[in-house]
């Protein structure tokens, strides 16, 4: 019941509408032969009782009954050791907007008050908790699950989320409250004031019982109307209760009954949370890489992730600017297929996943995009001479097995016909060309092909020694290329998704100077286009913000007449505000990534591409 009521208010904080629209995933785990009787009482409880009082099935599962292993040991005695009975539980349901999703980021910069539902109906048992097993502790009364309290809870949730009256949300379940405020406040770089004393006589009981509850920050004018929507669900009123709020200070207090139980500041404590992490990870990936990452958390004046435009961005810019330099009218707007929206290749091999995203994004700036595979173009199906743009995406070609985009790339250079067809492309100046991740890593294998991509770099195994997927800061540096007409100097978050994205330079090419930049004006010299840069908006070297540790933090890079660009962070991923997991306030529908995409659609109404 306790797995199942963790998964259910975890899943609370994603607006589903109703509990009805959950569905469950069970996974049984248990040696049969040992806990029979335990695993037919735990299934029928379950299946029978709980689950039925919910509304909710479990249409999907696994059972894994042998749960033993058994050995004998030198001596010739044998050793069993049989697995507990347990319950893996998944909760999921359709999101009709996935806006309407709460996280435990605090907002400390707002007049707020944080609230807790207490589930547990203030019984604060604490058998089978984090603190009893810190303390070897066996036996107690463990939590327990009430399907109508868990029911009205979660409906009352729901209703909080449409109506967008919560800011943030976390669930109380593994460490219990103590581990929820402070996993809220770490997300928030937030300081907490919290009082204790409505939650019960025990500070120790009311922190670490992993009871069922969650804690939710409102704005201090909606208090009293979401205190009134919780208290509405039967037997919970008196358990739900006003405990405190977030601020801009570096320090979490707790107090119970006007005695200070924990006055420490939030990085103290966020450091020992993240020890055990950072001690795996260095063992495990590059150490230097996992120190990096440990002590940034050092910084209290971190800013975070931020943005910083130097171009107009918005409808009314984005109304002036196409019918600007001949963009065809209805270029940007209109999904409708017509002779006015230029062709371009989404170009994909075995392996790639980014495909449909670049398909969106040139779709959406007003481009006919059509999916080309490569056994297309090997079996003649598709010709480049038809297209006017050609747009590789990211993914695992190959599984990566040749190296990064190596087998992708050995596909063109190997069969003269289709060598001499890319050849041809490129060399048409109303072509343009975009790389993304894996297809960056393929384009700059074929720079021998590419006019004024002499010098491009090859990119190898992260210095993290790790697959890197995150969300990061690039700049846009001034370049040639036609994607960043208008975007120098902007600073934006990027999502960032391969293991091998360092850059490898030739000496000669003026890359992984101390500055990281250059003009590309000289033989040989690749303009770059975009670098990974911190929260200060400096040019990054140090792991995480640079996540693969290319020198001077470069990640793009351009041909000198700017129609070839390849990237290894993923701008088809985040050119609609929806697929950031951060975003600033006030964006709308679309992100400035969505200018590159438009920008190419403008250069094809001046260079007169229609193809």
């Amino acid at each position: 019941r306790m797995a199942i009521g963790e998964a259910l208010t975890n899943l609370a904080a994603a607006g589903i509408g109703t509990l009805r629209a959950a569905v469950l995933s069970a996974n049984w785990m248990a040696d049969a032969g040992r806990d029979g009787a335990a695993l037919h009482d735990a299934v029928r409880a379950v299946a029978l009782t709980f689950c039925p009082k919910l509304g909710i099935p479990i249409p999907v599962g696994k059972d894994s009954l042998s749960m033993r292993t058994t050995w004998r040991e030198g001596g010739g005695g044998e050793r069993v050791v049989s697995a507990p009975l347990s319950l893996v539980v998944s909760a999921f349901a359709p999101v009709p907007d996935v806006r309407r999703t709460l996280t435990p980021v605090l907002e400390k910069n707002t007049d707020n008050r944080l609230l807790f539902a207490d589930l547990g109906l203030g019984r604060n048992r604490l058998g089978g908790s984090a603190l009893a097993q810190v303390f070897a502790a066996r036996g107690g009364e463990p939590p327990d699950a009430d399907p109508d309290v868990l029911s009205g809870f979660f409906e009352a949730v729901q209703s909080l989320v449409a109506e967008g009256a919560v800011i943030a949300y976390h669930d109380r379940s593994d460490g219990g409250l103590a581990a929820a405020l402070c996993e809220m406040a770490f997300a928030g770089r937030a300081g907490l004031r919290i009082d204790l004393t409505a939650l019960g006589p025990e500070p120790a009981a009311v922190l670490f019982t992993e009871e069922l509850g969650a804690v939710l920050q409102v704005r201090a004018r909606d208090t009293s109307p979401v205190l009134e929507r919780l208290r509405a669900v039967p037997r919970l009123a008196p358990h739900v209760h006003s405990i405190g709020e977030a601020d801009a200070g570096p320090r979490i207090r707790f107090e119970h009954r006007g005695i200070v139980v924990l006055d420490t500041p939030r990085v103290d404590l966020h450091r020992s949370w993240s020890e055990t992490s950072y001690r795996m990870q260095a063992l495990r990936d590059d150490p230097d890489c996992a120190r990096e990452a440990f002590d940034a958390l050092l910084d209290e004046a971190d800013p975070g992730l931020g943005a910083s435009l130097a171009f107009p961005f918005g409808p009314a810019a984005e109304t002036g600017r196409t019918a600007e330099a001949g963009a065809a009218p209805g270029a940007a707007g209109p999904r409708g297929r017509s002779s006015r929206r230029p062709r371009i290749a989404i170009l994909r091999e075995q392996g790639v996943n980014g495909h449909r995203e670049l398909a969106a994004a040139f779709d959406r700036a007003g481009f006919d995009a059509v999916d080309v595979h490569m056994t297309d173009l090997v079996e003649g199906r598709r010709s480049l001479a038809r297209f006017t743009g050609l747009a590789a995406g990211g993914g695992f070609s190959y599984g990566d097995v040749l190296g990064a985009g190596g087998g992708w790339a050995a596909a063109v250079l190997h069969r003269e016909r289709l060598r001499e067809a890319f050849r041809e492309f490129f060399a048409r100046p109303d072509t343009f060309t975009l790389g993304i991740c894996n297809g960056c890593q393929m384009l700059a294998r074929l720079g021998s092909l590419i006019p004024g991509a002499d010098g491009w770099p090859r990119f190898s195994l992260n210095r993290s020694g790790r697959f890197e997927a995150r969300l990061v800061m690039c700049e846009i540096l001034d370049s040639p290329s036609i994607f960043f007409r208008g975007m120098a100097g902007s600073k934006l978050p990027v999502v960032v998704a391969h293991g091998e994205g360092r850059v490898e330079a030739d000496p000669g090419t003026g890359l992984g100077t101390e500055s990281g930049t250059n003009s590309g004006t000289e033989p040989g010299t690749p303009p770059p286009c975009l670098r990974f840069v911190d929260n200060r908006h400096r040019p990054a070297e140090r792991y995480p913000a640079n996540p693969n540790g290319s020198r001077g933090g470069l990640t793009g890079f351009t041909t000198r007449d700017g129609r070839a660009t390849i990237l290894m962070p993923h701008p088809e991923r985040t050119f609609r505000t929806v697929q950031l997991s951060w975003h600033p306030p006030g964006w709308g529908e679309e992100t400035p990534w969505m200018e590159m995409f438009r920008n190419a659609r403008r250069w094809c109404g001046r260079a007169g591409g229609g193809l």
